[in-house]
Formats: C-alpha cells, structure tokens, sequence
C-alpha cells in the first residue's frame, strides 16, 4: 500500500473544534444524549472533525499538484474551512455542508485507489465506488460510529453493555431504514399540517 499523509497528521483548527464541543455540553433538544446520560460521551464536533480529517489527504501529500508550501498552506486553510463549518451545530443536519465534506473524502479516497490499483487486493481493499467501513469495538453511547455514518461511511459499532448497544441501534441502526418516512404514532397523523409537509432523515422517527 502506498501510505497518503493525512489532514489529521499536521493540523487541525482546534480553536474552532473546542468551541463547537464546549457548546455541544448545552444543547438539549435533538442531542443523542438527551436519549441517556452516559459517563464518557464524546463531542459529536470532535468525532466528525477526527473522521474528517483521518480521511481526507494532507495537502502536502500531493506535491504534484501543490508543489510550494505556500500552496498546501492555503489548501489546508480551504479544508479548515469545511472543517469548521462541519463542526457547528447548527450544520448537524445540514446537507450542503456535509455533502461538501463528503465530496472531499470521496476525492481523497479515489486517489488511494488510484495510486494502489496495482494491489494484489486492489478490487476488495481500494474500490472507488466504496468507502472504507468504520468500526467503533467499544462505541459506548455512539458518538463515533454516529459521524462517520454521516460523512458517508458504513458504520458499525459494539460493546459489551446492552444500554450502550440499544442506544447505538436507536442512533445508527434503526433512522436509516426509516429515513424520509412520515411518523406512525396517531398523535401526529392528526395533525394533518404536520403529515402534509416532507420528513426529512430521522424527523418522522424523532416525532414517534
């Protein structure tokens, strides 16, 4: 395999990250916390941010096509860009910035591919048309297994504790079977105004 250095390697905006994390400690309504207070629960910021940046090349990996420091300095800016904005709250659910941070280790990810097609297990380890899986062995409340799913991957996670694997089954496991779907309980079938409107991702579950 020929190693790429990664984002995650030489710099991150950690100014940004802390302070999208210390704001995470005050949200109440739609935060997976509010599902069950764990004892070590990760800030969703710093997990997207981690997965982001361990995914997406350095810009220094890439001398062919930023061959000046000044160069990868600014495209490293560009990608803290994504990053902080990725990391807001606000941008949880918002498809234009996370389809942007996708697209960034999507390109990333295809050259990888690129570079190792001559792998003697090229086709199974560097397909082009898929990400890498995640796996959290021990994903206590989910924060980790949770971001990487939404920047794109397939995520599975485990632990030994039934309320950590119920909770992990009720963030990443169940909303996207159930995706875009209306909710069933008759409390919000009767409200006509709410049935009538799209449900977007897990909003029709959230009202179950």
């Amino acid at each position: 395999m020929i190693p790429k250095k990664k984002l995650i390697e030489v710099a991150l905006p950690l100014e940004a990250i802390n302070k999208a994390a210390a704001r995470e400690k005050s949200i109440r309504h739609g935060h997976p916390s509010t599902l069950h207070l764990w004892w070590a629960r990760r800030p969703l910021a710093a997990a997207r941010a981690v997965i982001f940046a361990q995914m997406v090349d350095d810009p220094s990996a890439h001398p062919e096509l930023l061959p000046t420091e000044k160069e990868q300095e600014k495209e490293r800016q560009r990608l803290f860009g994504v990053i902080e904005e990725l990391v807001k709250w606000e941008n949880t659910t918002n498809e234009k910035v996370i389809q942007k941070a996708r697209d960034e280790i999507w390109q990333s990810w295809r050259y990888t591919c690129a570079e190792n097609a001559d792998h003697p297990r090229a086709k199974e380890l560097f397909n082009r048309h898929k990400l890498p899986a995640f796996h959290d062995p021990f994903a206590g409340v989910g924060a980790l297994p949770l971001e990487p799913q939404r920047l794109g991957l397939e995520s599975y996670a485990s632990d030994l504790n039934p309320v950590a694997v119920l909770i992990n089954k009720a963030m990443i496991e169940i909303p996207p079977k159930f995706a875009g779907m209306p909710p069933v309980n008759l409390d919000a079938q009767q409200q006509k105004k709410q049935m009538d409107k799209s449900w977007k991702g897990a909003q029709g579950r959230g009202e179950d």
